[in-house]
């Protein structure tokens, strides 16, 4: 297996397609949106040149690397030649099921095509194919460069053979694969999702502000980020829908996000992408300051 094809160029497309190009595959990159391909191709660029400034590779690796990637804004034969495609497209059912409607009639049939879904089900992406025996998920954990993890979503069709490859292809790639059963949420947002709505609740229920709920978790439970700041850091949208999918997937009302995250996306505030979420965000500062909603 030697070109991947990588279907979204945002932060978790382009952050594929720099690991899968840096461990010697060639890759297909494609976003119909040329602006979001540029700025995908610019980030790759970006952070490639960091850890060549880490030594974590070479200089003279950054161009390489590059080199490895094939930028387009359609689906053609460059796609249909793919013996793995990712799609890593924005976190909607219908968006996804669309995609894979498409990649099954292009591409060739012993292809195997993966999602990076976090949380919609594989089992309901194959049924829209014709190959559910090769369709599996391959959750990376953001930022993909220099998170380990993979969960491998097992569809409930998925073969053996795909899953023990794509487990296999994961660990040549220097990551950690864990194999997880087709369920809402997977394991990682079945257990995140829920903590990082709890700590919405209890600002929102004056408990304690943005700051302290944050610190207690970090210095009292050992976690690197606090709850608030990782849900910015994801993105409140992409937070809301997994809590919807949990909720429609499960039907249990503990799932239900919290009102206060729900009128932070309608009113645009997602966190870091939008520039203010519980915290506001200037480009080039790693300065956390809490929003002005937020402040005492």
């Amino acid at each position: 297996m030697n070109k991947i094809g990588v279907i979204g160029s945002g932060t978790m497309g382009n952050g594929i397609a720099h690991v899968f190009a840096q461990h010697g595959f060639d890759v297909v990159l494609v976003d119909t949106n040329k602006a979001a391909l540029d700025k995908g191709l610019a980030t790759i660029e970006k952070n490639l040149k960091r850890q060549a400034d880490k030594g974590i590779i070479a200089e003279a690796d950054v161009a390489t690397i590059i080199s490895r990637i094939n930028a387009q804004t359609v689906y053609g034969m460059d796609i249909a030649q793919c013996d793995l495609v990712v799609e890593a497209a924005t976190e909607n059912p219908e968006i996804k099921f669309k995609i894979f409607e498409q990649l099954d009639s292009i591409c060739k049939p012993e292809a195997i095509l993966a999602s990076n879904t976090s949380s919609i089900s594989i089992t309901k992406i194959a049924s829209k194919t014709n190959r559910a025996d090769k369709i599996i998920g391959m959750h990376f954990m953001n930022p993909v460069p220099v998170m380990k993890l993979v969960e491998v979503i097992r569809g409930y069709n998925t073969s053996d053979e795909v899953c023990n490859f794509i487990m296999e292809l994961s660990k040549k790639l220097n990551k950690v694969p864990v194999e997880v059963n087709d369920y809402p949420g997977f394991v990682a947002n079945k257990i995140l999702m829920p903590m990082i709505n709890e700590a919405i609740i209890t600002l929102h229920e004056g408990v304690a502000g943005v700051e302290e709920i944050d610190t207690v978790m970090k210095l009292g439970m050992a976690h690197p980020m606090g709850p608030l700041q990782l849900a910015d850091f994801i993105g409140l949208d992409v937070c809301l829908a997994i809590l919807r999918v949990l909720q429609d997937g499960f039907g249990n009302p503990k799932y239900a996000p919290c009102p206060l995250l729900v009128n932070m996306v309608t009113a645009g505030k997602l966190g870091v992408k939008s520039g203010e979420g519980f915290y506001t965000y200037t480009p080039g500062s790693k300065e956390l300051i809490v929003a002005p909603n937020f402040n005492k």
